[in-house]
């Protein structure tokens, strides 16, 4: 069992036990329901799986999770590092008149990820000003590598079109600002061994994508450094963050979760570093905050990107100078703490919109771990699948009755946006209504067009097994939320200025920004 502390709001007491999980456990990788369920521990993947304990006493220490070490593994496997060629047509020089670039340069880069702009920890660096921070990055997936802008101030330009989201045909030309870089995708330059890990404490998965992530996790929760998980909504990053403590140096020391997105932003200050009495109207006694009540241990910073923009130099200088200051107080406390924190935000893109603080991320990055989608591990559906039907106490003869191989294979033919929350929320459901419901969501080809097809076409094509209304609110849902994303992105995340843009009412925009629980990128606080 986990036992962990969250914060609560300022005028309660300074934490509350809990216990809970937020991903399917499972100790062998399986091929299918029928096999034999012995010896398989129910995991739970939601928060409000598992019951709560009892308030403690602002100033008692929160209770430490205890430590497991299970960790299953099997043969390794041999993956591939892609390879990629980055050749510098054109760069100018800052210091010399316009029109004179440097002379040409090849940068060879091995590994999944290669990212591009001005900023030394790029793996091509480019010294054109025009070129953002973090201009854009080139991502190795199955079907080879793909191009993302990172919110740059003058676009990526591949081939002559303006892209955003864009696959690359094998090789292409990128204009970046004034640049011109020459990209071509070689042969894989090596072979590495990846041990073939089938859970990793609470985690479960047989996938590469989850191998790889096991593997990573070992070395990362050995040592005491920073941590960034990224990753969708949905993908369990507190539960990798759970895992990552116990298996650390201060797994015996306090656990405590900070929720950002969920905090107003007037009382974060006081969830972090605490309050004295009198400090705000309220503040009728002093209060811990999350680095005192984890000295010693580890503070997980959930949503950091939802930090406010105010308050950020106060966290970097909590994480750099070891200290705080409570509200109202003029004393520096010393504290210890390991700081982990996630996001489904792309921070990249933030620090070029100049709504994260280039220093703080650098200070949180220290080590990025990202938790794959489920659509990108789908060779796990029938292991979830199992596992949430057994923490549901389904009998194994129901659950080969509910989920039959073919049920399965149409389900890996669908997308998940709410990746294994919404899996397990569909299981549910088709466990109360006994039989497996078409997922509303099916699974379109990826597109290869390097244009900005607009949110229209993100909804991809219906199927005729899909009853009509299903199909038809797919459609329209998948719209709404592509078409308000960028309409809150355009406006720098205020309501009433999207409203306008968008010629629609205010209330009735801001229904639908709650309706897909959508956060305005705004870092003031208001939505006006």
């Amino acid at each position: 069992m986990v036992s962990r502390v969250r914060p609560k709001g300022a005028g309660e007491q300074a934490g509350q036990a809990r216990l809970d999980g937020a991903e399917p456990d499972q100790t062998q990788p399986i091929a299918a329901l029928g096999m034999d369920t012995a010896g398989d521990r129910a995991p739970c993947d939601d928060p409000g799986d598992m019951p709560r304990s009892s308030e403690r006493p602002a100033d008692e220490p929160p209770t430490a999770i205890s430590r497991d070490s299970a960790v299953r593994a099997v043969r390794p496997i041999i993956d591939v590092v892609p390879k990629l060629t980055l050749e510098v047509r054109r760069e100018p020089v800052p210091s010399e008149p316009p029109g004179r670039s440097e002379a040409k340069r090849i940068v060879v880069h091995e590994g999944q990820t290669c990212r591009i702009g001005t900023h030394s920890t790029n793996d091509l660096i480019l010294r054109d000003p025009s070129v953002s921070r973090f201009h854009c990055k080139l991502t190795c997936g199955d079907k080879g590598w793909r191009l993302q802008d990172s919110g740059s101030l003058n676009g990526t330009m591949l081939d002559g079109v303006r892209v955003r989201d864009a696959d690359l045909a094998g090789e292409g030309i990128l204009a970046l600002g004034d640049c011109l870089v020459h990209v071509s995708g070689l042969e894989p330059a090596s072979e590495v061994s990846i041990p073939n890990i089938a859970s990793f404490g609470a985690l479960t998965g047989t996938s590469v994508a989850m191998r790889k992530l096991f593997a990573s996790l070992e070395k990362v929760a050995a040592s005491d450094i920073n941590v960034l998980i990224e990753g969708d909504s949905g993908t369990g990053k507190e539960l990798v963050a759970s895992e990552i403590f116990q298996r650390g140096p201060r797994a015996e020391k306090a656990f405590v979760i900070v929720d950002c997105g969920a905090i107003s932003p007037s009382l974060v200050e006081s969830e972090l570093f605490g309050h004295v009495r009198g400090a705000f109207t309220g503040a009728d006694r002093d209060r811990l905050g999350a680095f005192e009540a984890a000295n010693g241990g580890t503070v997980f910073l959930d949503e950091i990107g939802e930090l406010p923009l105010e308050l950020q130099p106060k966290l970097l200088r909590a994480i750099e100078s070891r200290e705080i200051r409570r509200v109202g107080e003029t004393r520096a406390r010393k504290v210890d703490v390991r700081v982990i924190a996630a996001t489904n935000r792309d921070l990249d893109r933030e620090v070029n919109k100049g709504r994260f603080r280039e220093d703080l991320y650098f200070r949180l990055a220290v080590m990025v771990v990202r938790v794959p989608s489920l659509r990108d591990r789908l060779e796990d559906l029938p292991a979830l699948v199992r596992s949430f039907l057994t923490s549901l106490g389904v009998a194994a003869v129901d659950q080969r009755g509910l989920f039959s191989p073919s049920v399965l294979a149409e389900l890996a033919e669908h997308d998940w946006p709410g990746n294994v929350r919404e899996l397990r929320n569909y299981v549910e459901r088709s466990v109360v209504l006994k039989e497996a419901l078409p997922a509303a969501r099916k699974r379109h080809p990826a597109s290869s067009s390097t244009s900005d097809s607009g949110p229209a076409s993100e909804a991809g094509p219906a199927s005729e097994r899909v009853p009509f209304k299903l199909a038809k609110d797919a459609v329209v849902d998948a719209f709404e939320r592509s078409y308000l994303a960028a309409l809150l992105e355009s406006a720098g995340g205020n309501i009433s200025k999207a409203a306008r843009n968008g010629g629609m009412d205010r209330m009735y925009l801001h229904r639908l920004v709650q309706k897909h629980n959508l956060r305005p990128s705004s870092r003031d606080g208001s939505e006006d």
